[in-house]
């Protein structure tokens, strides 16, 4: 817990001098002399992690024995080492954030009705939340894009932003960053973060390492500038902000050791596509990764931060950079103070973390080598981020994949398949024909690659060269640009860029996590309607992190991941079926083909033009006042009510049922008897599957629920908008149209069977009659189950369907955390072992017999009974990992806990 003071239990509280100020800090190098521990050798992210665990000591919930239990570890085999952990602040984002403040504000509603004090529930660490989920592509391809995207983000999310402006008021330490000021990640990386943070108490001013989680698993992008960070699901955050430290297990480190330099024409977007193929083979899930080695020199922090960004889609925990020259160069030319810099820089050397030659190398569990000179130009898809192709494989690639299984990540499409098309009559009268392959989405997007001036003055200077010799994007293609910051788009005006991009359509529709989120908006009707009739296999072409089914559009079957310069070159070319290394993407006014390697920058072209983006002032200029800075925004009126007034007609917000209803005393844990399961999945499911962010279709549970409000379909907004009403997201649990549930063969979206009865009906509705008929259900899985963003709902929606326990073959990280936050049972079958293997179709009833005495990853057996009478028993791996975790689950839940204890202390 944050406090107004640190005790120095170890007597290593030391003193430096930086800025003509006098800091105190907690030494880590005088912790380790003192009991004997080589700190040196020691993987830095792992010592940012134990100056946290020695600046909280408190001896209740953090102790002296965590401190000296975390001491022994072993970075080549890291034991079971349990560490609290305190952050040193939490970042959101909107479609995150906003269930965290709507749970915040149950849990005073819940303390009123306990008798405690509400104002008692505020986050004890700095919260700041950015708007930045929430902007959809509606309008594109015009100068007014920006302004009607931005007039129909007001206009939908009126309620969550006035319940937002009542967190503002409302609650201390919370800090909300307006609409249309950048992307979480790129604020925080460009203005929030500051590598070292200080804090006044009796005995002095204190620095520490500036370390964070963030409610979106792309907080990570922040380990680019030697932060520590990464990204929890919403109730793990929760109660960070509220004080309670995040118990771990102390992470394995795997070693990236960097050497050379990327090849003219090779962008970080192509060396991020490169690592997360090699880690994921490699197998870094719960583990950080560390960058090391001659060859960091040779990248900016916005090409680490592209790298750490992507942390996720490479399974770890986190990508972490330690803080070096290049930190402090980065920091001065993104407008930090410069004693600020002089802190960073005297901290982390006393504190042994600042990047230097002459360091001795730490240890790690594994080192994993990469010459940066053999990082080839890349796209990734069709599905997942780490399926890279190299490009001038794409259009075999493709052919491909269209034959190959369901199953194996294709299409199962037939010969006769592949040459389908559409002709097509835009509103104007012309026409034109669609094929299989062709690209009708190009967005330059995503905090991943818009921190990145390289790649974005590398799509400038393209679009420049294209526009120049007459090439045009494919009227079928929508285009768009959505920057990380406002300073993006004054770097390429300022460079004489922007007019080729809006030349080309790529106009500034927003700022925000736009089409990477699925806020890609509908496709032209025209299109739209020629993709359904044919059933045509077409797609998008982002510069985000993300491509899982179902995410991007409902209507782009294939979705790849490139660099911002590919992106225009694709919307150019108009079709994925193309070798952009040997074939020519279009004709120039005078009849001759152009190719990619006509329109592509040099090297020296595009350092020149770099050279001039980091601009200081600018920086100043643009965060200056940020969170005052959007007129529409401060116009809404501000209500600093201690408790939220709940309105029971809004279909924005409304107070979720977690806390009602709830004693002060807890229940012990129990077996799970004669379950059903709801839904049987395969491997990759990914937290999109489970409760996706895009689009609400009008005839699903959640379309038909807010048709009955009467809400019009154009207002139905996106599930992601939505998360502060549980009663659409209950509904929408499950809700992808590509999600494929087993107990349901042939179908697609959210569809099962009810057992026994055999009815082939909605997963929302089968569960309300499991409810009704007092049938707990259960979740079959395969592997990496939960991967994806760090989506509470998740774990919420598929609690409030009535699901008490999820067993699958490996879990992802957050997933897994978040499971047990909500009081559901994670349970993982054997090694060799599955659904499959196990010959379990889903029909069955299931017992677990898990009870009061339950341990830490601990076998539990489950007893299944087939409808022919028959049994069948098999054991499984409690995946609740530490003692804390018993607790939360025997609560019903982190927040459970929490709320508990405040309430017992509001009434001591």
């Amino acid at each position: 817990m944050q406090r107004s003071a640190y005790e120095d239990f170890f007597g290593v509280r030391s003193s430096l001098k930086a800025g003509g100020k006098e800091y105190q800090y907690f030494s880590i190098a005088e912790l380790g002399k003192k009991l004997g521990k080589d700190i040196t050798r020691l993987p830095y992210s792992i010592r940012v992690l134990l100056e946290s665990v020695l600046r909280n000591v408190n001896e209740q919930e953090v102790t002296k024995d965590h401190v000296e239990s975390f001491l022994t570890y072993n970075p080549a085999d890291p034991a079971d080492i349990e560490i609290p952990y305190t952050p040193a602040r939490v970042l959101l984002q909107d479609f995150t954030g906003v269930p965290c403040v709507v749970d915040l504000a149950a849990m005073r509603s819940a303390m009123e009705r306990m008798g405690g004090d509400p104002e008692k529930i505020n986050p004890k660490l700095p919260v700041n939340l950015v708007i930045d989920h929430s902007v959809n592509t509606d309008f594109f391809g015009t100068s007014e894009a920006f302004k009607q995207n931005m007039d129909l983000e007001f206009h939908r999310n009126k309620e969550r932003y006035e319940f937002l402006r009542w967190g503002q008021a409302a609650l201390e330490n919370f800090h909300v960053v307006p609409p249309a000021s950048g992307i979480c990640h790129q604020v925080n990386l460009e203005y929030l973060g500051k590598v070292v943070q200080t804090v006044t108490t009796p005995e002095g001013d204190v620095a520490y390492f500036d370390t964070l989680v963030g409610t979106d698993s792309h907080t990570t992008m922040i380990n680019g500038l030697g932060i520590l960070g990464w990204g929890v699901g919403g109730i793990e955050a929760e109660a960070a902000m509220l004080g309670q430290p995040i118990y771990m297990l102390a992470p394995p480190v795997v070693g990236v050791r960097l050497r050379g330099s990327l090849r003219a024409g090779i962008t970080a977007t192509d060396l991020v596509l490169r690592v997360t193929q090699m880690l994921r083979e490699h197998g870094v899930v719960g583990k950080i990764v560390e960058f090391f080695g001659p060859g960091m020199g040779a990248l900016t922090v916005p090409d680490r931060a592209t790298l750490a960004n992507m942390a996720p889609e490479y399974g770890a925990t986190a990508g972490f950079f330690p803080p070096d020259k290049k930190t402090l160069e980065y920091m001065y030319a993104t407008g930090r103070d410069e004693d600020l810099l002089e802190l960073v820089e005297t901290y982390t050397r006393a504190q042994g973390i600042f990047g230097d030659e002459s360091n001795p190398e730490p240890e790690y569990q594994a080192v994993l080598d990469l010459d940066l000179a053999t990082v080839e130009a890349s796209i990734a898809g069709p599905k997942r981020p780490q399926d890279r192709i190299s490009l001038q494989d794409v259009p075999k690639t493709l052919k491909t994949i269209y034959k190959a299984p369901i199953k194996e990540r294709g299409y199962a499409l037939q010969d006769g398949d592949l040459q389908k098309s559409a002709l097509i009559k835009d509103p104007s009268g012309k026409e034109y024909e669609l094929h299989q392959g062709d690209v009708v989405i190009a967005s330059i997007t995503s905090c991943t690659n818009t921190s990145n001036p390289s790649v974005l003055i590398g799509a400038g200077l393209v679009a420049k060269k294209a526009a120049e010799r007459g090439l045009r994007v494919k009227p079928y293609v929508k285009t768009s640009f959505a920057p990380g910051s406002v300073v993006v788009t004054e770097y390429l005006e300022k460079a004489g860029l922007m007019p080729y991009l809006n030349q080309l359509g790529f106009n500034l529709v927003g700022y925000g996590c736009m089409t990477c989120i699925g806020n890609s908006g509908p496709l032209p009707e025209h299109i739209a309607q020629a993709v359904e009739k044919e059933d045509l296999v077409v797609g998008a072409v982002l510069s985000g992190n993300r491509n899982f089914e179902g995410r991007v559009n409902p209507h782009t079957k294939i979705n790849f991941l490139a660099s911002p310069p590919l992106c225009v070159a694709y919307a150019i070319a108009g079709t994925m079926h193309i070798n952009l290394h040997e074939d020519a993407i279009g004709t120039d006014t005078d009849g001759k083909p152009v190719y990619m390697r006509d329109i592509w920058p040099s090297e020296e072209e595009l350092a020149r033009y770099v050279s001039k983006a980091l601009d200081r002032e600018a920086f100043k200029k643009s965060y200056g006042g940020i969170e005052k800075s959007n007129p529409r925004w401060n116009d809404i009126p501000l209500q600093a009510t201690k408790v939220y007034p709940w309105n029971e007609e809004s279909t924005y917000i409304q107070e979720p049922p977690f806390f009602v209803g709830m004693g002060l005393e807890t229940q012990a844990i129990s077996p799970i008897g004669n379950a059903r399961v709801l839904v049987k999945v395969g491997d990759s499911i990914t937290t999109d599957h489970i409760s996706p962010a895009g689009s609400i279709a009008y005839d699903s549970p959640a379309g038909t629920y807010l048709a009955e409000k009467g809400v019009s379909r154009p207002d139905f907004n996106s599930y992601g908008s939505r998360r502060g009403n549980d009663r659409i997201m209950t509904r929408g649990t499950f809700a992808n149209i590509r999600l494929r549930n087993q107990m349901a063969p042939g179908t697609e979206g959210s569809w099962t069977r009810h057992q026994p009865s055999g009815d082939q009906i909605s997963i929302y509705e089968a569960s309300q009659r499991y409810k009704t008929q007092q049938v707990p259900t259960i979740v079959l899985a395969g592997k990496d189950y939960g991967m994806g963003s760090s989506r509470d709902w998740a774990a919420k929606g598929v609690q409030l369907l009535g699901v008490q326990a999820v067993i699958a073959e490996s879990f992802e990280r957050i997933h897994r955390s978040n499971l047990v936050g909500m009081g559901v049972l994670p349970l993982q079958f054997k090694p060799g072992e599955s659904a499959e293997s196990l010959g379990l179709k889903g029909d069955e009833e299931y017992t677990i017999t898990v009870d009061d005495g339950v341990q830490p990853k601990q076998e539990i057996r489950v007893s299944v009974r087939r409808p022919d009478g028959s049994t069948l028993e098999f054991g499984v791996i409690c995946r609740i990992d530490s003692s804390v975790e018993v607790d939360y689950y025997r609560n019903g839940g982190i927040l459970h806990t929490v709320l508990r204890r405040m309430v017992a202390e509001s009434r001591a």
